[in-house]
């Protein structure tokens, strides 16, 4: 018999912030509007969050490049979410259609991606206003997408986050970055995509919420390998005096001692030599 833990078979409690927005979901209205692009449905979701107090389910992907965002809550902020979506698409000129269900049955959340699981309801930010800037670029066809993220992230210092395939021949591109790059990006990446095949759409979100940002795929994160700076000026450091052990230390010290000079005992004078004087003159001599 194999002994169990009991901590593993007991389930995690919720958090506080998963039981409100469980608590909220009970009878919450449905509200849906479908684009055909995944640019404009992540626009879209983006104007729905920011109108009112609802919760991004996720995007339905349909096929043939239809998208549909998904979002749930009381029934007149969901009423608002899709009349600021539905606007945001027909401005983009990719709005398919939209609905609002005031009370889904428990049915269609059972089978239909209208609902999420109570475990997922962690994962859902607070609402927070997120820094930097998103920028999506759609192309039809894959060389356009990445031609287009090549030249995105050599004219100016964003971050490619992942891609998105809908179908038809749609491919998305997501980028992330300050909101100044980010449009410097989004505009080179439109003229090389014109240059290699079709753009199709665009868009730059700007200080985009918690919950959007956790909606889109994410790439897994990759290192990639920073160039090595060298300074302008070369300067030569100083050489640092290593201490050596004391053994050594004193080799060294006699190998280097300069030896001092012998003392040698102070040489004698040499003997003076006597010349003989010769005897003096006697007068009448010099005669």
């Amino acid at each position: 018999m194999v002994a169990t833990n009991s901590k593993q078979l007991a389930l995690a409690k919720p958090s506080p912030h998963a039981q409100r927005w469980a608590s909220k979901l009970k009878g919450a209205a449905l509200g849906m509007v479908s684009t055909h692009s995944f640019p404009a449905v992540v626009g879209t979701a983006d104007a729905m969050l920011k109108s009112s107090d609802v919760m991004l389910i996720g995007y339905e992907k349909t096929g043939a490049g239809h998208c549909t965002a998904v979002v749930r809550g009381g029934v007149a902020d969901v009423r608002m979410a899709v009349e600021a979506g539905t606007a945001t698409a027909k401005q983009f000129g990719q709005f398919i259609s939209s609905s609002l269900i005031p009370r889904p049955l428990p049915n269609l959340e059972a089978v239909l991606p209208i609902c999420m699981r109570l475990d997922e309801l962690d994962r859902i930010g607070k609402g927070r206003v997120g820094s930097g800037a998103l920028g999506l670029l759609e192309t039809r066809g894959f060389p356009a997408m990445v031609g287009a993220a090549d030249a995105m992230t050599k004219a100016a210092e964003v971050q490619v986050v992942a891609h998105q395939s809908i179908g038809d021949g749609l491919c998305t591109v997501i980028i992330r970055g300050s909101l100044s790059n980010v449009a410097i990006a989004v505009e080179a990446g439109m003229h090389e995509a014109e240059r290699i095949g079709e753009l199709h759409a665009v868009m730059v979100i700007p200080r985009p919420l918690d919950d959007l940002e956790q909606s889109l795929p994410q790439a897994d994160a990759v290192e990639t390998q920073q160039p090595v700076r060298l300074p302008l000026k070369l300067e030569e450091k100083e050489k640092e005096l290593v201490e050596l052990p004391e053994a050594a230390a004193a080799e060294v010290a006699q190998e280097m001692a300069v030896p001092e000079p012998t003392k040698t005992a102070d040489p004698q004078p040499a003997p003076l030599k006597v010349v003989p004087q010769p005897p003096p003159l006697q007068e009448g001599e010099l005669d």
